[in-house]
């Protein structure tokens, strides 16, 4: 009897342990169909599910105590099980997969590190992780659901990205209730210098938020503080994103993106109703439609029309302008007169959502009279306000160009102030006598700096008399055309440079370029500078010295290099850049010792920061820049082997509605131009692309593209490319310094990535906003066509830059130059 009642004890013990399973599992254990683990404080459960009427099997997380069945995740959601056989467990290499009944991998979580002892478990939060068991609970996961969300924002959870390692936090709703499958309507930050969270239907902005001011989105007046949420939103560096987290922590809450009728929901579990309510939903009535009144038309909620022109602007078309098309907006009843400063000004509009923010540029260091002043003094500057309306307000946000999706809001909007001419402006008195005081000043310093143009022409020793001959110079004139704008920028004195560098001391030499040397320096308060000295002997000259300071002292991105300021005495003219402590990226991936210190996630994370920058210069800047050498050793690392391009001595910028420009003058580096572009002289933000597509071929293989050899063909680094990726072998190409940790998808999406990049002809190229969004996801890719340049070796030197004057002609009767580099 005994012995009996022992056997049934063991398998209750067995049944039980079956049925309840604790918070987590190691590497030895698995969850299969019918078992599931709950969190710790009983919160939420994972298991799987078959969603809707549908008979496919996910595996998914969902709240335990609620009897309504909500999904919160979906691991698998776009690679279904058709049956019972899936199986959840950590494999041997520690990274979290989903198999199915014939051990095919169906999802895997890429985690990365890999840890000694590895244990998944399921937090209270509804965060499903992966960290090492010998950490215990010290919060540092190697993978975490919360950084992959699906359709639904959870408490602590960040929509947003983390700027370091280039993950974007995005949501997107379900295709349907029974297709957990990704939608096409989606929710994340996009990124410029006044972020803003964005909708998206498809590919096209469906709702936006307006810029964060300190409080909230200017756009969301709803969002302030209230005795059920608190709210933050970060954005720096190193992250941008926007979380929530209830005040009464008992209170059980979920934002949801609703395909359906596309708004994104906020719900609150009522228990004694025992159902989900709807706390608040956007967009939340027609005018929070995007653009829907097009340019300077104001939306207007129980107005008839809703869309309104703002004072000062008409319908563009008063035969179209209807509830049918207003998408026209409006136009300028008087135009500006932007040369005669005196004759603009600025007119204030009350309680408005800001206008759309990609065409921004903001400061956090300005006063508004500050802001004020930096756009009268810019053309194409059209409004301004303060970034930051905590307290008295502070910060300057400026926009350029037109200003689009705007609304009226009865309360909590925010002052903007809009470029009009002076016959718009009323009876505004103080604000004439204001200006007029103004016109004078700016008369008196332009008679002033015409009176020191020759001396400072000549002697050129102090600051004030360098930007004044920077702004004056017919040099700038053939170098930028009519772009005289001010510099705001430090200019160092060469006894502070000699200083710092001990006299251009050969030991502080870090290399040597086009341009010239480059030296290590250490300024009196500690900082280390890069200081880039032109040499006199250089290709390069004035133009190209005017054009970086013009164009970089105005870029403001993590993956730029940030310039300090310049130095121009006598015939000394030098750059001054912010120190990066590892030099360029090719003395590492073209290196076989140094290459190993560049795993594979670090060569990952330095390829999306490279991305990121370029499409920072092609979409994001107020001018669209075409870099026009991007290569390895332009791109430098810091000491955390974050990427930042350098050397923009030859860069071009484009307006916004410009896409190709051409140039008797070539000017690059061999390996890296476009065929367009070393053929034709065309160039366009696709010649950048196809430059990034060979420094991504590079990155992967650890090879130049020129120089490289392969005893079995004479092709290059593109064509050996080609080759493998159309007999099924491309990797074969990956750096054999990689480790077995390496993740082989996403060495793989990289190579397909580039043979888009470097496809012959540039309409068939993605541009970069595509580029970023492959690289960081596992959508589908088109095929590739074939590559520009199959090339294989020729007569000059591996290594070389254009460095002699030649002449390569499509035909008899064209010649493009070649310069030198």
């Amino acid at each position: 009897m005994n012995s009996f009642m022992f056997q049934v004890t063991i398998l209750l013990l067995i049944f039980s342990s079956c049925t309840n399973a604790a918070d987590s599992i190691t590497q030895s254990q698995t969850v299969s169909e019918g078992r599931t683990f709950v969190s710790a404080g009983g919160s939420f459960e994972l298991g799987f599910f078959s969603p809707g009427s549908s008979n496919n099997r996910y595996l998914g997380i969902w709240y335990k105590n609620i009897p309504v069945t909500t999904v919160v995740w979906v691991a698998n959601r776009s690679n279904p099980i058709k049956d019972l056989s899936g199986v959840l467990m950590i494999n041997s290499t520690g990274n979290l997969v989903i198999l199915s009944h014939n051990t095919s991998i169906v999802w895997y979580a890429n985690s990365t590190k890999q840890a000694s002892n590895p244990v998944v478990q399921l937090l209270d939060t509804g965060n499903l992780v992966l960290r090492d068991g010998n950490d215990g609970n010290s919060g540092n996961y190697l993978w975490q659901s919360f950084d992959y969300p699906s359709d639904t924002l959870l408490p602590g959870m960040k929509v947003g990205w983390d700027l370091k390692s280039g993950l974007d936090r995005t949501l997107s709703a379900w295709k349907n209730w029974d297709d957990p499958s990704p939608g096409d309507f989606t929710w994340g930050i996009e990124l410029h210098d006044n972020p803003e969270t964005v909708m998206w239907k498809g590919s096209v902005v469906y709702y936006r938020t307006g810029p964060w001011n300190g409080l909230r989105f200017s756009g969301a007046p709803d969002l302030r503080p209230n005795p059920v949420f608190e709210f933050n939103f970060v954005s720096n560096e190193n992250e941008a994103y926007y979380e929530y987290h209830p005040i009464d922590k008992s209170v059980i809450s979920r934002m949801v993106m609703n395909q359906t009728n596309y708004s994104r929901q906020r719900f609150i579990w009522v228990e004694a109703d025992s159902t989900w309510s709807l706390y608040a939903s956007v967009p939340r009535d027609n005018c929070d439609s995007y653009n829907l009144c097009g340019a300077y038309g104001s939306c207007i909620i129980g107005d008839s029309p809703i869309c309104q022109c703002m004072k000062g602007f008409l319908p563009k078309s008063q035969e179209t302008w209807n509830p049918k098309n207003w998408s026209q907006g409006c136009v300028r009843r008087t135009q500006l007169s932007c040369q005669d400063k005196d004759k603009d000004g600025f007119l204030k509009f009350g309680g408005l959502k800001l206008p759309d923010a990609t065409n921004s540029w903001v400061s956090k260091n300005m006063s508004l009279e500050e802001c004020r002043i930096k756009c009268l003094n810019n053309c194409s500057c059209m409004a301004y306000t303060n970034s930051d309306i905590r307290g008295r307000g502070s910060g300057c946000a400026i926009w350029y160009g037109d200003l689009i999706n705007i609304r009226q809001l009865s309360d909590g909007g925010q002052d903007l102030y809009v470029r009009m001419p002076a016959s718009e402006l009323g009876e505004a008195k103080t604000e004439q006598k204001t200006r007029v005081m103004v016109i004078v000043v700016v008369a008196i310093v332009a008679a002033i700096v015409s009176g020191m143009f020759i001396t400072a022409y000549i002697i050129c020793k102090s600051r004030t008399k360098f930007r004044e001959k920077m702004e004056n110079s017919a040099i700038i004139d053939r170098s930028i055309g009519s772009q005289k704008e001010e510099l705001d920028l430090p200019f160092f004195d060469l006894a502070t440079i000699e200083k710092s560098t001990d006299k251009f001391s050969s030991k502080y030499k870090l290399g040597e370029g086009g341009f010239g040397p480059v030296y290590k320096g250490t300024l009196t308060d500690g900082q280390e500078i890069a200081v880039k000295r032109l040499s006199q002997s250089s290709g390069q000259g004035l133009n190209e010295f005017i054009n970086e300071v013009l164009l970089i002292a105005k870029l403001q991105h993590r993956n730029l290099v940030r310039l300090l300021g310049c130095c121009i005495e006598g015939e000394e003219k030098m750059l001054i850049y912010e120190y990066m402590a590892n030099k360029s990226l090719d003395s590492f991936i073209f290196d076989e010792e140094r290459g190993k210190i560049l795993p594979w996630s670090k060569r990952f994370h330095i390829i999306n920061g490279i991305a990121r920058g370029l499409l920072y210069l092609h979409e994001d800047s107020r001018l669209r820049i075409i870099h026009r050498d991007l290569k390895a050793s332009n791109v430098l690392l810091d000491s955390e082997m974050n990427p930042k391009i350098s050397d923009f001595g030859l860069a071009r910028t484009f307006e916004k509605n410009q896409t190709e420009g051409n140039t008797n003058r070539v000017v690059g580096t061999y390996g890296y131009m476009a065929p367009e572009y070393a053929i034709d002289g065309l160039f366009s933000i696709k010649s950048d692309v196809f430059s990034f597509g060979i420094l991504l071929l590079e990155i992967v293989s650890g090879k130049k593209n020129r120089g490289f050899f392969h005893p079995n063909h004479s092709l290059n680094l593109i064509g050996h490319a080609w080759k493998l990726w159309r007999e099924g072998r491309p990797l074969e190409l990956i750096d054999m310094c990689f480790d077995d940790s390496c993740t082989l998808p996403e060495m793989l999406r990289c190579i397909h990535v580039s043979l888009l990049c470097v496809q012959q002809h540039p309409e068939d190229r993605p541009n970069m906003s595509s580029v970023v969004m492959m690289l960081g996801s596992e959508s589908l890719l088109s095929e590739p066509k074939e590559p520009g340049f199959l090339i294989g070796k020729n007569s000059l030197d591996a290594d070389s830059s254009l460095s002699k004057h030649q002449s390569s002609s499509t035909n008899e009767m064209s010649i493009t130059l070649l310069e030198a580099r």
